[in-house]
């Protein structure tokens, strides 16, 4: 069997469709924002997480606004050292949701203790 001649351009544009492919795929995960599975689900998962934590954190000043004696209990939120006011909110369990029995999530703290500390009341 004979196989047939290529044209001469035909080396030509084989090069630069695959100068081209590499083009592409560098500007692509360079520049361009694409990335692989793994990372794709790791940007999900901290964008979940973020989503969560704005969503939940509103419910805990709620809960913590409703408790007894909650101006004293913000003023001592306010005196806590900066790194253990999450630690203070999940300990007073405003950060539990109703109906969970689960441990709070400490970003959930922290983001309350942080509202809460720019709070007035």
């Amino acid at each position: 069997m004979k196989i047939p001649k290529l044209p001469a351009a035909t080396f030509s544009f084989l090069w630069g469709a695959a100068v081209g492919a590499i083009a592409i795929s560098i500007f692509g995960f360079n520049i361009g924002g694409w990335v692989r599975g793994p990372t794709a689900d790791r940007l999900a998962t901290l964008r979940a997480d973020a989503a969560i934590v704005s969503v939940l954190a509103p419910v805990c000043v709620a809960q913590f606004q409703k408790s007894v004696d909650a101006p004293a209990k913000l003023a001592l939120l306010k005196k806590t050292d900066s790194w253990n006011r999450g630690d203070y909110v999940r300990k007073g369990g405003w950060a539990t949701m109703p109906g969970s029995t689960t441990e709070p999530r400490r970003e959930v703290a922290a983001a309350c203790a942080e509202t809460l500390n720019k709070l007035v009341m």
